[in-house]
């Protein structure tokens, strides 16, 4: 009993050196912990069909989605690096403005992109694939391959039912996307001449496989970390979190929720809020800020042909379609970029849309100071002010954003498909499938 009571007090005080009393803290640590069940996807009718994400998976590895056969999605998401390419910015075919940011845990995510321009995993697909700075891939090229190569049109039949019939090469040349309609890029001319009926064959097949992609990536979800095994042992009574996280982590824990006000926008048992700031965060080597951010990407996904209202969503009229159709672009979203989530940060480095900070030690000493704060407008954030963190707040804030780390729930999901033949290895380059 006394040694209870002595550290029930020692909980007080610390709790009282940011105003957390023991039950306020205890309020705050229940929102954080344990997290929810992985949501369902009504708009994707396969979006938890094991089939499928082994389908995924086999394209998510598979360079031949790339015009040349050099990059796969696993190049730019690399399960080695948390998913990630480690770059601030990625290699690619021409210049790409945005960091690559994980994988992990990306099914819990609301909004896809740095400027949320998709509202599922399986619409932003077709982004990386048809970019010419990325990928370069088509959506004729992609429909050959999986009818074409028996392994893929086996596991895509399992799932979807029969592949199209796409021999007469006049109706189904062998590459075409869409593109502007004064583009002269000979595939996008090749798309503008097909018939609409066959364009929506195409675009079906071209949703199926985002689908098939998007119940793979589903799979990519963490284990408990020891933040997580430290929530649990505090709520059920133990002051000392069980020893879970060290003394300077649980400190860290106090610093994030009080003087630190970091859940205005890390909130939640998935450390965001999933929705977009503006936080004058310095470029990459200060050069001038252009990132349109979320005022673009708003447009893009009320207009996007594959978001949760369009003809190839699996529920159009659902809570997915009415945060689009809800949705509004004015000057206030100007540079605004979506809140990451802090599950796995330590191991996702470097950081901010464009890889501008290489450190968690540079992150938490820029919201410190707001050294280098770049003020592009009065469209900023008003809450965002210096943190004024002790070097020794620093450091614990650090023992607890790396105690956040967990590892995949089913390794297998982050190991490359051992059946690949030798063409279908992934090589070294980019893709950039989320940024």
């Amino acid at each position: 009993m006394i040694i209870k009571a002595t550290l029930l007090l020692s909980a007080l005080l610390l709790s009282a050196q940011d105003g957390l009393s023991p039950e306020r803290l205890a309020r705050k640590l229940r929102r954080m912990s344990p997290r929810a069940e992985l949501a369902a996807d009504p708009t994707n009718r396969v979006a938890d069909n094991m089939e499928a994400a082994l389908l995924g998976k086999a394209l998510f590895f598979d360079p031949r989605l790339s015009s040349d056969g050099r990059f796969s999605c696993a190049t730019c998401h690399d399960p080695e690096r948390a998913f990630t390419d480690g770059r601030a910015l990625p290699d690619g075919r021409g210049e790409i403005g945005r960091n690559s940011p994980t994988l992990l845990n990306v099914g819990r995510r609301r909004w896809l992109f740095w400027d949320g321009r998709a509202d599922s995993l399986w619409a932003q697909f077709r982004h990386p694939l048809e970019n010419p700075v990325e990928m370069d891939g088509d959506r004729l090229a992609l429909a050959h391959l999986i009818t074409t190569d028996t392994a893929l049109k086996r596991r895509y039949t399992e799932v979807f039912g029969a592949t199209p019939d796409l021999s007469d090469d006049d109706r189904f040349p062998a590459r075409a996307r869409p593109g502007a309609t004064n583009a002269e890029d000979e595939r996008a001319i090749a798309w503008r001449e097909m018939r609409a009926q066959d364009q929506s064959t195409i675009n079906t097949l071209l949703a199926n496989t985002g689908k098939a992609l998007a119940a793979y990536q589903r799979k990519l979800e963490t284990a408990e970390s020891p933040f997580d095994r430290y929530v649990r042992a505090y709520l059920s009574g133990d002051e000392t979190g069980g020893g879970h996280i060290s003394p300077k982590a649980r400190r860290g824990v106090e610093v994030f929720l009080g003087k630190g006000k970091c859940t205005l926008c890390h909130m939640g048992s998935e450390l965001t809020d999933e929705e977009f700031h503006h936080l004058a965060v310095p470029s990459l080597n200060n050069e001038l800020p252009i990132d349109i951010g979320r005022y673009l990407g708003a447009k893009l996904v009320k207009s996007e042909p594959f978001n949760a209202a369009s003809v190839h969503s699996d529920q159009r009229e659902g809570e997915a379609a009415d945060f689009v159709s809800l949705l509004r672009a004015d000057a206030d979203q100007f540079g605004e970029l979506r809140t990451p989530s802090l599950r796995n940060v330590a191991e996702t480095a470097p950081y901010m849309h464009q890889g501008q900070f290489t450190s968690l030690e540079e992150v938490v000493h820029f919201y410190s100071t707001l050294e280098g704060a770049q003020r592009t407008g009065h469209h900023q954030e008003l809450t965002l002010t210096p943190a004024n963190f002790t070097e020794a707040e620093e450091g614990e804030l650090l023992a607890f954003l790396r105690s956040l780390s967990a590892p995949l729930v089913e390794p297998q999901w982050g190991e490359s498909p051992t059946t690949q033949s030798p063409t279908t290895q992934s090589p070294t380059g980019q893709n950039g499938t989320q940024r």
